[in-house]
């Protein structure tokens, strides 16, 4: 899938910037709890992300996943970790470009390309996270959420993950969301998930808002005001608790 070189160059300053924010926060105190992650402290953010980069590292040389995974990182400091990491991922990007044939879970686009998106889109969610534990939340890049929208419906809900009933939450519906201008509108039952932009036909439930508050809703890291949805408020909430199934 081709991205245009004003649309990498985005991503990449998004992922420097967010980076470079989670960083700040981490040194407001590794031990806070983190609310979005029961469990996690910023220390725990701040170790996964830093693997996360090291893992895409690995799969963008070898263009396949990395086998045995993961290295032991227990020992190393975390910021130091985390520091040399968070470089180290913006190297091996810009080294690849946007055209390697490599792994991703995408059935659509299987270069490098992909992870420009994907890791920028994972350091705002975790940059948000930090901020949580200190009460210190900044927006999500408007443009950027778009994007976090698009995946989370389109990549990440839609597909064939349900085709065995696999869910707790077989919600039939159909469920729009709607943010800056754009619409998604996505027909559930138990065993599927079709999502198609726009804005065509009836729906049960309509969720709009900010493309910030709505992404992070999307990522469970925001609760909704109730006069940012419309129609029926229990399928939107079991609609979020499915999208919840397939990014946990």
């Amino acid at each position: 899938m081709s991205l245009p070189p004003e649309r990498a160059a985005f991503y990449l300053a998004c992922l420097q910037a967010d980076s470079a924010r989670l960083a700040e926060v981490g040194r407001f105190g590794l031990p806070a709890e983190v609310p979005s992650c029961p469990g996690w402290t910023v220390e725990s953010v701040l170790r996964h992300v830093a693997q996360v980069y090291l893992h895409k590292i690995e799969i963008l040389r070898l263009g396949a996943r990395p086998d045995p995974w993961p290295p032991e990182l227990d020992h190393r400091d975390a910021f130091e970790l985390y520091d040399e990491s968070r470089a180290a991922i913006v190297v091996a990007l810009s080294e690849a470009g946007t055209e390697l044939p490599t792994w991703t879970f995408s059935p659509t686009d299987k270069t490098s390309a992909f992870w420009y998106r994907r890791m920028a889109l994972e350091t705002a969610v975790h940059r948000v996270d930090a901020e949580l534990a200190h009460n210190v939340v900044t927006p999500v890049d408007r443009e950027l959420a778009l994007d976090g929208i698009d995946e989370i419906l389109t990549l990440m809900l839609g597909g064939p993950w349900w085709e065995e009933g696999d869910t707790e939450h077989p919600v039939d519906a159909t469920i729009r969301i709607t943010a800056a201008g754009r619409s998604w509108t996505t027909r559930l039952d138990a065993t599927s998930a079709t999502v198609v932009a726009g804005a065509e036909g009836d729906v049960d439930a309509e969720v709009f808002g900010d493309p910030d508050d709505i992404y992070l809703w999307l990522w469970g890291r925001r609760d909704l005001n109730l006069d940012q949805s419309a129609g029926n408020d229990a399928a939107a909430q079991e609609f979020r608790a499915r999208v919840a199934e397939c990014t946990t």
